[in-house]
């Protein structure tokens, strides 16, 4: 049923304990929690024995295939330096394509591998960025877009496999968001996001060079495209249209008439077919977990998946033949781990084993999804984690966490680095302030224009929830974040200065004038949609200025950590250069650390490590 017992093997010959916790609970190393292996992708090899991903195994992302047969796992790229993401194996034979960048810039080109293991970037342009969109149904070519055109704008390009010539298929000049392509080549689907609120969908039509306007509306709705038909007569797309949530409809090309598929009481995430189109996958963002529905359409019928582990099916990938599907279940105590299900025998199997082996799970917590009254009476969703033995005879330290975006979300996963506070007696709210996604299109517009303020006033009714328990000290908490979350604790510390013992901010933004004036070229097609919800430096330069903890740096009085990546290419690092200097000229300790191979995000074992144990030692020494 699994993968050879690598855990087992660790637990005879590896003490796990660190020290002794209350009830018998081991504490962990960092290292520890960061054996663990992060596992992503999942592309069937062409005879569907293999699947090819990308994992952390050595410590940076490479390329390895797994046998469908016993999960053994084989290493095929070995990259020190720069992380390598599988994208696809050939249609035909045992070649491959990846992902990589140069230490974190998000400069990406697309590698080919070949079965001897030689490296060629097929997309050898200077300073340009380049995404996989799929393979030709005539297995002959793969497309991609790319910006070396134009910075602002990605085009999209056939790579013929036999002579390796790309060829431009469609001139972006407009700066579309390109969608799905049909089976038949003839159309492209392509997206306009006017505001985070309001978007519109277009296909191109190849033949004739006319574009149709699929989703004229009135007022404010968002529309995504997903999937073409296997026979190209269809596109399906997600719209929230006339309601609160997205659900998918599908519009007639021939005859433009749109009818709705499939609705649910949360927002449907994406939906797309199997090879010949037997299968759709559906997902849905239900409460801070995802649930995937396997819909035959041949039956009409859902399929009925057996009874798993508990956690949460994602990533979920049908192999051409229609007969294997590989999916990820991941759950509070267990990271995501890689199955494969065969639709005729109904039975699945366990290909990795990812959680440390040196880690007990029942040393773990469950995450539980809570909701509190902010201010005004808003309910605010959070995924809570307390520490075994937390008790009101003695209150532990707190962490309010907060997610990334604007627009991202807190959900019911697995994390090392909330498990390692917790299991170091941190009890953790990972707070889904207003803003976030995945509560509705009215709560996610509620932080419009509002930053750092409303949704901060979110995050400190956190903290009082956490106190309000019994069980967390309020004197006694911590605010951390990542990216938008970096923001919201320089934020916390600098627009309401006492409500947090100290903060740790990972990458945020500082000055969110420079922010906005620096947005990579290639994200000129959300720039307008950006500027509507957070500002226009041009425009909107005392209000964005007002919002910016940088300039407010005078009133900061509590501890603060940052880090942050040299090469980031979203959050400069001046902005936390100027941060930490400023915080320092106003006598505040500010821990300050820069990892030289990073971008935006932390993928190196080896910086995760040296940072997120400074991160503890840091709450250690305030709060404890």
């Amino acid at each position: 049923m699994g993968p050879p017992p690598r855990r087992l093997l660790a637990i005879l010959l590896i003490p796990a304990l660190t020290g002794c916790a209350e009830q018998g609970v081991r504490r962990y190393a960092i290292e520890q929690f960061l054996n663990t292996v992060s596992v992503d992708g999942g592309a069937f090899s062409h005879d569907e024995t293999r699947l090819l991903v990308s994992t952390d195994e050595t410590g940076i992302y490479n390329a390895y295939s797994i046998s469908l047969a016993d999960g053994g796992m084989r290493q095929l790229t070995w990259s020190k330096s720069n992380s390598i993401f599988a994208l696809s194996y050939f249609p035909r034979d045992d070649r491959f394509l990846c992902l990589a960048d140069e230490g974190g810039n998000e400069i990406y080109h697309i590698f080919l591998y070949d079965t001897d293991g030689t490296a060629t970037d097929l997309t050898p342009y200077d300073g340009s960025r380049c995404v996989f969109h799929g393979w030709t149904r005539d297995e002959r070519s793969f497309m991609f877009g790319s910006n070396r055109r134009d910075a602002r704008y990605m085009d999209v390009y056939l790579m013929d496999i036999e002579t390796f010539a790309p060829k431009m298929i469609f001139l972006n000049d407009a700066g579309y968001n390109i969608g799905w392509i049909s089976n038949d080549m003839r159309y492209l689907s392509l997206h306009v996001s006017h505001t985070t609120h309001d978007s519109d969908i277009f296909i191109y039509d190849r033949d004739t060079g006319s574009l149709v306007h699929v989703s004229p509306h009135e007022g404010e709705a968002n529309f995504e495209p997903m999937d073409f038909s296997v026979d190209s007569r269809h596109l399906y797309y997600l719209t929230d249209s006339g309601a609160e949530f997205m659900y998918l409809r599908r519009y007639d090309i021939e005859a433009a008439t749109h009818e709705t598929v499939e609705q649910a009481a949360w927002d449907i995430s994406y939906a797309y077919f199997s090879y010949d189109g037997r299968y759709r996958v559906t997902a849905i963002n239900n409460d801070g977990s995802t649930e995937v529905r396997v819909r035959d359409m041949k039956a009409d019928s859902l399929v009925e998946l057996p009874a798993l582990p508990e956690g949460v099916i994602h990533s979920v990938g049908i192999s051409r033949s229609e007969r294997l599907m590989r999916f990820v279940v991941n759950g509070s105590r267990s990271p995501s781990n890689i199955y494969v299900y065969d639709f005729d025998t109904k039975a699945y199997r366990r290909l990795t084993d990812t959680l440390s082996p040196e880690i007990d799970p029942d040393d773990l917590v469950d995450a539980k999804v809570v909701r509190y009254s902010s201010f005004d009476g808003i309910e605010i969703p959070a995924i809570y984690y307390e520490p075994h033995g937390a008790g009101q005879d003695d209150p532990v330290p707190g962490v309010v966490y907060v997610h990334g975006g604007p627009g991202g979300q807190s959900k019911v996963v697995y994390s090392s680095v909330i498990q390692y506070l917790v299991n170091h007696g941190y009890a953790v709210l990972a707070v889904n302030n207003r803003g976030s996604s995945g509560y509705g299109k009215e709560f996610f517009s509620l932080d419009d224009r509002r930053h750092g303020e409303d949704d901060l006033r979110d995050c400190i009714e956190g903290k009082n929830w956490l106190g309000s328990t019994g069980k967390v000290d309020p004197d006694r908490v911590a605010i951390l974040g990542a990216s938008y979350g970096g923001y919201m604790v320089l934020a916390a510390l600098a627009f309401a200065p006492e409500e947090f013992a100290a903060g740790v901010d990972m990458f945020g933004i500082s000055n969110w004038v420079r922010t906005l004036e620096s947005i990579p070229p290639y994200w000129e097609s959300y720039r307008k949609a950006l500027y509507r919800e957070l500002g226009d430096p041009a425009t909107d330069r005392e209000y964005l200025m007002r919002i910016s903890p940088l300039f407010h740096a005078d009133r900061i009085v509590r501890p603060l950590m940052v880090l942050q990546g040299a090469n980031d290419p979203r959050v400069l690092r001046v902005e936390a250069d100027e941060i930490v200097e400023a915080a320092r000229t106003n006598g505040v300790e500010a821990e300050y650390i820069v990892f030289d191979d990073e971008g935006h995000g932390f993928l190196k074992k080896k910086n995760k490590i040296e940072g997120y144990r400074a991160v503890r030692k840091f709450l250690d020494r305030h709060l404890k």
